[in-house]
């Protein structure tokens, strides 16, 4: 059974090992966050996309975390590698991915294959999915969140 979440729909709950400290849907209540859900760090989608994040952090008026299925380990390099301001937590069972929907089949190079799609979430501070982003470019995806966040926050 495919899960797609919808506006309205109330976000998942999680708690996962992450940079800096354990991350759960709780710590965000009160404040916009913004989840996005990316396949491994330090490939070049992944980094544009973290980058733009990083780039645009003050422009969201939003907090941002980043799932992955890479260690911990690996998202602390990462993060120091591209100084991104921003947890990145790790997902290495999928089992948040699955709960959000973004995880499942897809197509890569014309291959179709199994596992992380590429998604985000604007979540609203009372803990409601505001928008929910599936198998998104990393290339100009963060325009759109901004731009959303901004109609969203008006």
């Amino acid at each position: 059974m495919e899960i797609h979440l919808a506006r309205g729909d109330r976000a998942p709950d999680f708690s996962l090992p992450a940079t800096g400290s354990q991350q759960s849907l709780k710590d965000y209540r009160g404040q916009w966050l913004v989840l996005y859900f990316y396949p491994k760090d330090n490939t070049p989608g992944c980094t544009t996309q973290a980058c733009d994040f990083r780039d645009e952090a003050a422009s969201l008026k939003a907090a941002v975390l980043g799932i992955s299925p890479d260690s911990v380990a690996s998202h602390e390099g990462f993060a120091d590698n591209h100084s991104l301001p921003f947890p990145l937590a790790s997902d290495e069972d999928f089992k948040v991915a699955k709960a959000y929907g973004a995880y499942g089949e897809k197509t890569v190079f014309g291959k179709t294959t199994t596992g992380l799609i590429r998604s985000t979430f604007i979540i609203s501070p009372d803990g409601l999915i505001e928008e929910a982003m599936y198998n998104v470019r990393a290339s100009g995806h963060v325009e759109r969140v901004l731009e959303r966040l901004a109609e969203l926050q008006s």
